[in-house]
C-alpha cells in the first residue's frame, strides 16, 4: 500500500492526515460554513476526531491516503483532501468477481476527495496546487491509469474548478448517493487518464504561473 508522504508546493503543504492537527481542523472547519451545503464537512472536535479516526482506518487497510492542507502563507491547517478509492490491479484477478483483490505497493486507479476548505483559504490558489500536488503523485509515481474527481451535480463551484484543471465530464449518475443536504444525490463524475496528464499538467502549470523545465 502506498507509504505516508508529504507534498510540497509554493503555496500548500499537504501533510499525513493525524490526530495531531484535530484541534486545527476543528478551527478551519468552524468558520463561515455558508459554503458547505453540498460538502460534508465535520463540525466541532468530536466530529473531526471521528473524520480523522475513519481515514486512518482506510489508510491502514490501503484504500486511501488522507492528507491535512497546510497553507504556507499563514502556516495554518486549512483542510483536508485525499487519494481514495485506490484499486490494486496487480496480482491473480480476486475470486468471487466483486471480492477485494490482494493490496499492492502502489495503486492502479484512484479518485480524489473528501476535499474541503477553510473559508479563508477558499479562491486562494490553495485548492488549485493541492490537487496539482496530489494529480502528480498519482500519474508521475504511481502510474495510475486513471484519477476520478465527483462532485454533487448541483455543486456549481466545485464542478467549475474541476472543469478548470482539464477533466473529462464522464457523465452524471442519478440517485447516486446520500447528499450533505440528506437529500438524494445525483453525483457528475469526472475523469483524467495517464495520456492526459501532460496537457493537464502544462494547463495547471499556466494557472499557477509555473514554467516547464525545458
Amino acid at each position: 500500500m502506498p507509504a505516508f508522504v508529504t507534498l510540497s508546493g509554493r503555496l500548500v503543504r499537504l501533510e499525513p492526515l493525524s490526530f495531531a492537527v484535530v484541534d486545527d481542523l476543528v478551527a478551519a472547519a468552524s468558520e463561515d460554513r455558508s459554503t458547505y451545503a453540498f460538502t460534508r464537512v465535520p463540525n466541532g472536535r468530536d466530529e473531526v476526531a471521528s473524520y480523522v479516526e475513519a481515514a486512518l482506518a482506510e489508510q491502514a487497510e490501503g484504500r486511501t491516503l488522507p492528507f491535512a492542507i497546510r497553507w504556507l502563507h499563514t502556516d495554518r491547517v486549512v483542510g483536508a483532501t485525499r487519494l481514495m478509492n485506490l484499486e490494486y490491479w496487480q496480482g491473480p484477478l480476486p475470486w468471487p468477481p466483486g471480492a477485494r483483490g490482494a493490496v499492492g505497493d502502489v495503486p492502479s486507479v484512484a479518485d480524489i476527495g473528501y476535499t474541503w476548505l477553510a473559508a479563508s483559504a477558499q479562491g486562494t490558489g490553495v485548492n488549485r496546487e493541492s490537487k496539482y500536488l496530489m494529480l502528480s503523485l498519482a500519474f508521475e509515481t504511481w502510474q495510475v491509469h486513471r484519477i476520478t474527481i465527483k462532485a454533487d451535480v448541483r455543486n456549481t463551484r466545485s464542478r467549475t474548478a474541476i472543469e478548470a484543471l482539464g477533466a473529462h465530464l464522464d457523465g452524471v449518475r442519478r440517485a447516486e448517493s446520500r447528499g450533505a443536504d440528506d437529500t438524494v444525490r445525483d453525483t457528475a463524475y469526472y475523469s483524467i487518464l495517464r495520456a492526459e496528464w501532460p496537457l493537464v499538467r502544462e494547463r495547471l502549470h499556466n494557472r499557477m504561473g509555473m514554467v516547464e523545465a525545458a
